[in-house]
């Protein structure tokens, strides 16, 4: 997969591109499908199958104020992307001014000049241009002018219940993580580089790694305790993962503390990649520091009994 960092880059054969366009935040299920039905066209056609994405997340330059949390950082995104064998990426930079231009600027300027569009594959009720104005019927009206074709991928459910970013990102925050799992079609993931913590754990024989997320706008899950995995000199190693402010020791805000379980080794400064398998609880208040490590064994114990059952999968 070759990547652009905006449509003005890309160079691509007169007509020969097959085009989706989305923020694809989480690259879940729903997305995989539009990408899958995209990818086919291209495959039948000898084409090329381009994903047209935008950063920063649109809602971010367009409501003063927001706050909304990605469940994808931009790297994670590329590489989920990447997984799925398209040909381009176009990460185009979503600014004030981008923001401006008409449905029709839209796709007479990015879609037709730049992108050399030959079709345009879309999801479920997609609106596009300045205050969403542009929709699938006057897609096709565009079309017809500017010689390429559209389709339009149908809603994918799970179990009756439409698939959305905005559904997943609620999952999470109330602690559903199987849930949001299923929506996703992968485990979801934390990316950050490991620091150093004030090493409680170390001395209750109970090492832990610090997690530090440097891009404020990922979303962390609820907090709690969790049974993770991670990757290490191409290992499957498994993890307690707690997510809280600590309230045993009078934490003062948010950390992301790891355990990995049959590991010894110095991870310091390194980037780790973890994936949320299972909660298993929420985050306590204990009387004592020697409480809060006696539910910890407790955590571990009931940690290894679910991965050896087979209840959490070790791929």
């Amino acid at each position: 997969m070759k990547i652009f960092r905006s449509a003005k880059e890309f160079i691509s054969d007169e007509k020969t591109s097959i085009v989706t366009i989305g923020t694809f935040d989480g690259v879940h299920i729903g997305h995989k499908e539009i990408i899958k039905n995209l990818i086919e066209n291209a495959h039948q056609k000898n084409d090329k199958s381009v994903i047209l994405t935008f950063f920063p997340h649109p809602r971010m330059v367009i409501q003063k104020g927001s706050n909304i949390k990605l469940l994808t950082t931009l790297d994670e995104k590329v590489a989920l992307l990447e997984k799925a064998g398209l040909d381009y990426l176009i990460v185009q930079p979503f600014n004030k001014e981008f923001s401006r231009l008409t449905a029709l600027e839209f796709v007479r300027d990015i879609l037709v000049e730049q992108l050399k569009i030959k079709k345009l594959v879309i999801g479920y009720d997609h609106h596009f241009g300045r205050n969403r104005e542009g929709n699938f019927e006057q897609l096709k009206e565009y079309g017809a002018v500017y010689g390429f074709t559209v389709e339009e991928i149908p809603v994918q459910d799970i179990e009756n219940i439409a698939v959305s970013s905005t559904k997943i990102r609620r999952a999470l925050t109330e602690g559903k993580i199987e849930k949001a799992n299923s929506y996703l079609g992968y485990e979801f993931m934390l990316t950050g580089k490991i620091i150093h913590g004030k090493g409680l754990g170390k001395k209750w024989n109970y090492p832990t790694i610090n997690v530090n997320i440097e891009e404020p706008y990922k979303l962390i899950p609820k907090p709690g305790v969790y049974i993770v995995k991670t990757t290490i000199s191409k290992k499957n190693i498994f993890g307690i993962m707690n997510i809280g402010n600590r309230p045993t020791i009078n934490g003062k805000h948010q950390t992301i503390e790891v355990h990995l379980l049959d590991f010894d080794g110095d991870l310091y400064g390194e980037t780790i990649q973890v994936h949320l398998t299972y909660r298993l609880r929420d985050e306590q208040k204990f009387d004592s520091v020697e409480e809060l490590f006696v539910q910890i064994k407790k955590d571990e114990q009931n940690a290894r009994a679910l991965i050896q059952s087979g209840h959490i999968s070790s791929n």
